[in-house]
């Protein structure tokens, strides 16, 4: 009897160009949104460490010049909360990332105990080539309050006049403000002309606190100094 040729032959399964393709595709997109994700983070992350630099040097200033009239005083207490503030993100920020850091490697060291499988170690070496750098994450957010901070301190810090150095300081604050609220909302997804009031009005608010209270506190106990 001769051999069945159909029932003998291998069977094979036709393979879909067209379907795999768009399974690449798939995957290239899924890649570039999380990619785009992890940008906007760390511009949004950069945005607010920069408006941080800027309320607190302008406030700073104009508590300073509350009480003191002197142009001197102000450059060196913008350029003191400066360096401090700068200081005072790096290290905040390198210590809240490291610990973020330490947690999630101690969760890939228990993924990988708790299974042998070769597929679970891939994801396990995956998540930790994803890992947040904690001296990255501190340079950029001192760097970020740094450059929010030199817009009051460069555009007041050098006028003489009281009055214009105090105008000067608020201008450049409130510029800045809008600017770097409505960048932030634009980041994060929400409304840009509302993002920008909000903090331009909390930046004046801040501003407004600071002064009134330094003022206050010179009056109280006569403290205001003329120096130039």
């Amino acid at each position: 009897m001769a051999p069945n040729a159909v029932s003998d032959a291998p069977t094979t399964f036709a393979s879909n160009p067209k379907q795999h393709g768009q399974d690449i595709e798939a995957a290239s997109a899924a890649a570039s949104r999380v990619d785009y994700l992890a940008r906007a983070q760390w511009l949004r992350a950069a945005v607010l460490g920069a408006n941080d630099g800027l309320v607190s040097v302008a406030s700073l200033m104009i508590g300073v010049g509350a009480v003191n009239v002197g142009a001197r005083a102000m450059l060196v207490s913008g350029l003191a909360g400066l360096v401090a503030g700068a200081c005072s993100m790096a290290i905040g920020e390198f210590v809240s990332v490291y610990a973020q850091y330490d947690i999630q490697v101690a969760h890939s060291d228990r993924a990988r105990s708790s299974s042998s499988s070769d597929a679970s170690g891939e994801g396990s070496g995956e998540e930790e080539e994803g890992l947040p750098s904690p001296t990255k994450a501190a340079a950029a957010s001192a760097l970020a309050f740094a450059l929010g901070a030199l817009l009051p301190l460069l555009s007041g810090g050098f006028v003489r006049p009281w009055g214009a150095r105090i105008a000067a300081v608020c201008a450049s604050t409130s510029l800045g403000l809008a600017g770097f609220g409505a960048a932030g909302a634009y980041l994060g997804g929400a409304n840009v002309v509302r993002s920008g009031v909000r903090v331009l009005l909390g930046g004046w608010l801040a501003m407004a606190v600071t002064f009134a209270l330094l003022k206050l506190f010179s009056l109280a106990f006569k403290m205001e100094v003329m120096s130039a």
